[in-house]
């Protein structure tokens, strides 16, 4: 079965609250979705807007006929006594979307017209919009609430437009109202009154039911599809674009639409019109091929358990393994095998015991991370005669920052606080206070401090903390990795106390 899809991201997916495209993002939209994304055709504004908004169309048309797509490009028109009809000939485009009424509600009601008075406004709109060059194509408003309330005035409509030149009947589900099995109902009465005529399905997502009932569209045997990149349009928005090549999987559909090109287009659009793409929007969203279980990673490691027919390499991109406190062995080998680090399994344990303590402070840690953390555990020092017990920095404005500190040191406790310039100043001066108090020892001099946040750059971003330390004979370098910066920091200090109370450190005492 072979589906046409019509985008009306630049028409009703501009009618999305707050979104408003420039003529040049519309003719970038435009661009993508018919050279790249390849859909059939595009619905990209609704006649007599404004100025600016034809001089859009203008470019778009421009380019259009400059390429061969001029055909495929669709304008929304109105019953307005040729007013749209003029619109749409001065913007350069070819083909006419007319917004009929099609539930007795809406006609009566909001044009308080007969259908007989409606009919003839239509026969002669489509007629002199056909006779100045314009294909034409018909929207049945409210088309939905119509079959549900009054089938017969659709019939009688139906029955007298079948013979006009019109090219696709459009059965909008204007206000979200139907359900799967009704909009099948409803679409095989229309096909088996109507064999003949080419019928477009359009969906609204106020239920929650855009895409199931596009299935039933689908499969009851609309001829197209309208969908808008990331559902966008009026209230809760139409049928995703993405999610209708979904569906191909299970309705063995072919149509023309290039799915590699899906991500890039959502992230588009996402930039455009300034609402972001859910991280769980299906094919485009950014975790879709992430597995953040380590159960799954393993499963897939194991023979592909954890793999359905939506494989990331039909849409440009590769399955991640998310890293975090519910990541286990498998979820670490897979990164760190994209990366080519190999460790003995003693390591590994040692590094997915890491990955697991700082998944508890930080929300999800990402590849870029990974190599800290595995320089992290390779050069890690802290198992020795120094442990911390416990500590608390507070900084209070105008007030100077103070730490309290409970350290083990060769076996015995010391407790002490301090002030300082900073936190971790503060801390320090605690420890002095015990090294010089009790221990009688001093400590080597602080020459650099040096802070590093791995790629990424968000507030949640593992910190790497590396002190250069000076004992009178020669310096060393500590490190300490945390998602607290004063953490990171207190973390390279105790690698440094270890280090200066092994038996085989030579000290200048």
């Amino acid at each position: 079965m072979r589906i046409e899809i019509m985008d009306t991201t630049l028409r009703d997916g501009e009618q999305t609250s707050g979104v408003a495209y420039t003529p040049a993002e519309k003719l970038t939209i435009a661009k993508l979705l018919l050279e790249e994304v390849k859909v059939n055709r595009i619905e990209v504004a609704s006649a007599r807007i404004s100025e600016g908004e034809k001089e859009a169309v203008r470019r778009i048309t421009r380019w259009a006929k400059e390429n061969g797509h001029l055909e495929n490009i669709e304008i929304l028109g109105f019953i307005d006594k040729g007013r749209s009809r003029n619109w749409i000939l001065e913007a350069g485009a070819k083909v006419l979307n007319l917004l009929c009424k099609g539930s007795l509600n809406h006609l009566k009601y909001q044009l308080k017209k007969s259908p007989e008075q409606h009919i003839t406004d239509i026969r002669k709109e489509v007629q002199e919009a056909v006779k100045a060059g314009l294909s034409v194509n018909v929207y049945l408003e409210d088309w939905s609430n119509g079959m549900k309330n009054s089938p017969e005035y659709v019939f009688q409509l139906m029955d007298a437009l079948r013979f006009e030149p019109i090219d696709r009947f459009m059965l909008p589900d204007t206000l979200g109202i139907l359900n799967p099995v009704l909009i099948e109902e409803y679409i095989v009465m229309m096909r088996e009154r109507y064999p003949k005529l080419h019928f477009d399905s359009h969906c609204h997502n106020d239920y929650d039911l855009a895409v199931g009932n596009t299935f039933s569209a689908i499969k009851a045997g609309v001829n197209g599809i309208h969908c808008t990149v990331n559902g966008l349009g009026e209230r809760t928005g139409n049928t995703p674009l993405a999610s209708i090549i979904g569906l191909k999987d299970h309705m063995q559909l072919e149509c023309s639409v290039d799915e590699r090109k899906l991500t890039k287009i959502s992230n588009m659009v996402a930039v455009f019109s300034g609402i972001e793409t859910p991280s769980n929007q299906p094919i485009v969203g950014k975790n879709v091929f992430t597995q953040a279980c380590g159960v799954h990673a393993d499963g897939d490691v194991k023979g592909n358990l954890y793999k359905n027919d939506l494989l990331p390499e039909r849409f440009g991109r590769r399955m991640e393994y998310a890293l975090g406190k519910t990541s286990g062995k498998a979820s670490i080998q897979k990164n760190l095998e994209d990366l080519g680090i190999i460790l003995s399994p003693e390591k590994m344990a040692e590094v997915t015991q890491r990955v697991v303590e700082l998944g508890d402070k930080k929300s999800l840690i990402t590849q870029d991370d990974l190599p800290y953390i595995v320089s992290d555990v390779l050069g890690n020092t802290m198992e020795g005669k120094v442990k911390i017990h416990n500590y608390y920095c507070t900084l209070v404005h105008n007030m100077h920052p103070v730490a309290m500190l409970k350290i083990e040191i060769e076996g015995e406790v010391y407790e002490e606080n301090a002030k300082g310039d900073g936190m971790y100043d503060a801390f320090m001066n605690a420890l002095k206070k015990i090294y010089d108090e009790h221990i009688q020892l001093p400590l080597p001099k602080l020459t650099n401090y040096r802070i590093h946040i791995p790629p990424g750059g968000n507030t949640d971003a593992l910190v790497e903390t590396t002190i250069s330390w000076d004992d009178g004979r020669q310096q060393f370098k500590t490190r300490g990795l945390d998602a607290d910066q004063q953490a990171s920091a207190i973390m390279a200090t105790m690698k440094m106390l270890n280090k200066i109370h092994r038996e085989d450190f030579t000290y200048n005492k």
